[in-house]
């Protein structure tokens, strides 16, 4: 397909000074400007840094830094341990709301996962982002020896499969920032994701790689990131012919040299990536929801089939609605006093605004969805434009790849036990009980993670130790969430041995038992696993409901009566799971989440 910007320019037709940061607009929201620098610094250190160093990476002061980190704590995008901050799970709602908007993961994620599985091989789906490349979704094979980036890293368009293919709709403009930035960062420090650059190759021979990806219509990456990386790629286009992502394969030389992975993966990259090209081709136009905050017009949005679960606006604007977010940031001012920066949290919530069914909204329709003014709105929609978060057209705006930059790459990585830590952890402070998370493997139960309490007295349940799940809390619960066929299944082979004399053996026993366990919502167990021990335990579900883990509380039967600790500690542990369950909601609408 012919491009419509024509060739690159010749080398020698530039040669542009390093490129200047560009001066801020008069308007532009300086503390929100310090906040997104906090957040991306965090994101380049991996997702976790003491305050004093965000103050060096950011060239803010230490006070600020505070004021900021004690900011994004209040919304619950930072966790905040002393001098140390680390990004929070709810940080993935502003990615959440890019990718919802961009719907090609809900399209054609399960196309890529496919690829995946048919090849045996990592899959990524990535877009432009300036004179990069970013990923917006990635189909892990998962080997010792694993190669894949996460979702949301930056790469430099020369060093990647997906680079060439892309350029071919670079225009003149586009090229001069490249090679501006060929002189301002020769050795491609501004890309934490890949290791530093140690030739010029990549850079000499980009033109020429773009013109073959544009004859082509495919490229390749011959270990240009890294000795050992190959990958390829074929554009996916949309009914107009405009390239809406590449779909790349990824594999090493241990397995494939370049030549060999075109030969053998390109059939059928190709075939996938034509299924891909129907999806868009079929998928109606979605209309931006009518009522608050929407209208009747097409969003411009490339169509969709429905996503699963729960929208992508699911943080403090998702639970308050506009006029309780308002109060909120009211309250929070009010409290934590100047520590808290309203324009902060108000300009952050500009991103939310956005989503499924909303990929590009006017100033007053963010204004009215986020219950913001309509001149904070403007505000923090000229400062995000500034920062390339938001990009604009006419009276329209949308969001940019570049929000994916704002913690999204560390947290896409974030297992079951991670996002669970810190709330076993304030459950243990909280009651002075040990506490765990476990997961249901075949007949038994397995510790996922657990929490002392560091009494003399303590239940000591390592992480990994796996316990029969007929006579635990944890068992039943999880158990009892089975399907009816499959938790008759599970009744009818497991054996029951007396493991204390109290120990429930016999099926019909077990199976009313796990019956109020389904009604009740909590299991309690007393001194049937272990003599003196007591647990109780609920469920964590997923964002399609399915119960996945079970969090727990253990201590002595001797601390109080049955009746005591359940008014006392299950509402506890169902508000713990509660919390737990929000930031899994967020982290899994685009990202699978593993259990460690």
């Amino acid at each position: 397909m012919t491009s419509t910007h024509g060739a690159p320019p010749a080398d020698s037709a530039l040669s542009p000074a390093p490129p200047v940061p560009p001066v801020p607009p008069e308007e532009a929201v300086t503390p929100l400007m310090r906040g997104i620098s906090v957040l991306r610094g965090l994101t380049d250190a991996g997702g976790a840094a003491t305050l004093s160093d965000l103050g060096r990476a950011t060239g803010l002061a230490r006070s600020t830094v505070d004021r900021v980190a004690a900011t994004l704590a209040r919304m619950g995008y930072v966790h905040l341990d002393g001098s140390n901050a680390a990004l929070a799970p709810r940080l993935m709602e502003l990615g959440n709301a890019y990718l919802a908007a961009l719907r090609l993961p809900d399209l054609l994620s399960g196309h890529a996962d496919a690829l995946a599985d048919a090849l045996d091989e990592s899959v990524s789906l990535a877009v432009a982002d300036g004179d990069g490349i970013r990923f917006i979704h990635q189909a892990i094979r998962r080997r010792a020896l694993s190669l894949s980036f996460r979702i949301g890293d930056l790469l430099p368009a020369e060093r990647t499969a997906p680079g060439p293919l892309l350029a071919t709709e670079w225009s003149a403009q586009d090229w001069a920032r490249w090679r501006e930035r060929q002189l301002a960062d020769p050795e491609d420090l501004g890309f934490p994701a890949i290791p530093r650059r140690a030739h010029d190759a990549a850079t000499a021979d980009f033109p020429r790689r773009v013109e073959e990806a544009r004859l082509r219509g495919w490229a390749l990456d011959d270990q240009l990131i890294e000795p050992g990386l190959v990958a390829l790629s074929v554009a996916v286009r949309t009914p107009d012919g405009r390239i809406a992502c590449v779909a790349s394969a990824v594999s090493h030389t241990s397995r494939h040299s370049a030549d060999s992975l075109r030969d053998s993966l390109l059939p059928r990259l190709r075939t996938a990536v034509a299924a891909m090209e129907r999806e868009l081709a079929i998928a109606p136009s979605p209309e931006t929801p009518s009522g608050p905050g929407g209208s009747n017009r097409p969003s411009g949005a490339i169509g969709a089939k429905g996503a699963s679960g729960p929208d992508a606006l699911e943080g403090l604007m998702g639970l308050m609605g506009p006029t309780g977010l308002v109060a909120w940031t009211s309250a929070s001012k009010q409290e934590l006093g100047g520590e808290f920066i309203t324009s902060l949290a108000r300009g952050l919530t500009a991103i939310t605004a956005f989503g499924e069914g909303r990929a590009e909204l006017t100033l007053s329709e963010v204004a009215e969805r986020t219950g913001l003014p309509r001149a904070t709105a403007r505000r923090a929609l000229i400062t995000l434009q500034h920062l390339g978060h938001v990009t604009v057209e006419g009276r329209a705006f949308r969001l940019a790849p570049r929000v994916l930059s704002l913690g999204f790459p560390p947290l896409s990585k974030a297992t079951l036990t991670h996002i669970a830590r810190p709330h076993l952890t304030a459950l243990t402070d909280r009651g002075k009980n040990s506490t765990s998370l476990a997961v249901l493997t075949d007949d038994h139960v397995q510790c996922a993670l657990s929490v002392p309490a560091g009494r003399i007295m303590d239940v000591d349940i390592a992480a990994g130790s796996r316990v029969p799940a007929y006579a635990t809390s944890a068992g039943r619960v999880l158990v009892a969430s089975l399907p009816a066929e499959r938790r008759a299944a599970w009744l009818a082979h497991v054996r029951l041995e007396a493991l204390t004399p109290r120990t429930v053996t016999r099926p019909t026993d077990l199976e009313a038992i796990l019956q109020r366990v389904r009604d009740d919502g909590y299991a309690l167990v007393d001194d049937e696993l272990e003599e003196g021990l007591r647990s109780v335990a609920v469920p964590v579900r997923d964002r399609e409901g399915v119960v996945v883990a079970a969090v727990n509380v253990h201590m002595h039967s001797g601390r109080g009566p049955a009746a005591e600790c359940v008014m006392d500690i299950v509402p506890e542990l169902r508000a713990t799971a509660d919390s737990l369950e929000a930031d899994l909601h967020v982290t899994g609408r685009f990202v699978h989440v593993p259990v460690s």
